[in-house]
């Protein structure tokens, strides 16, 4: 499979960057302003409200790519939080506690932090975030 999607590796982490980015995001108009949803928000000047605004202002700036590292470890602690606060006293299983997406978002974020923007990034278009090889790869597809 590594021969077969390989020589693509740069565009669909960026893919992947974007469409995370996105949902994240959604997260946070869910909560500061009830959208999508049944339109219940939650106080701006709560934990709650604040996590909002992480995932939102956090998950645009992933998806355009901009400052990435940065916007994705925060959103990386912001879920860790979120799992150890929301989830864990329901019980330490993600599957069973309703924590699932938090884990996987704190570890995809974390990647994310470790790994920079990548290509369609503003980050790559400012000259950060896009290693040499990854640079060439994209110029070869």
């Amino acid at each position: 499979m590594e021969r077969f999607l390989g020589p693509y590796s740069p565009q669909l982490y960026a893919i992947l960057r974007i469409v995370a980015g996105l949902l994240f995001a959604m997260h946070g108009t869910q909560k500061l302003f009830g959208w999508p949803g049944d339109g219940n928000t939650v106080e701006i000047a709560s934990l709650m409200g604040l996590a909002g605004i992480i995932e939102l202002v956090a998950g645009l700036m992933i998806a355009l790519g901009f400052l990435t590292g940065w916007a994705a470890f925060i959103a990386s602690g912001e879920m860790a939080v979120a799992f150890f606060m929301a989830h864990v006293p329901q019980g330490w299983n993600p599957l069973l506690n309703q924590g699932e997406a938090a884990v996987l978002y704190c570890f995809l974020f974390l990647y994310m932090a470790a790994r920079g923007a990548g290509i369609w990034s503003v980050d790559a278009a400012m000259g950060r975030g896009v290693s040499r090889e990854e640079s060439r790869r994209a110029s070869y597809t």
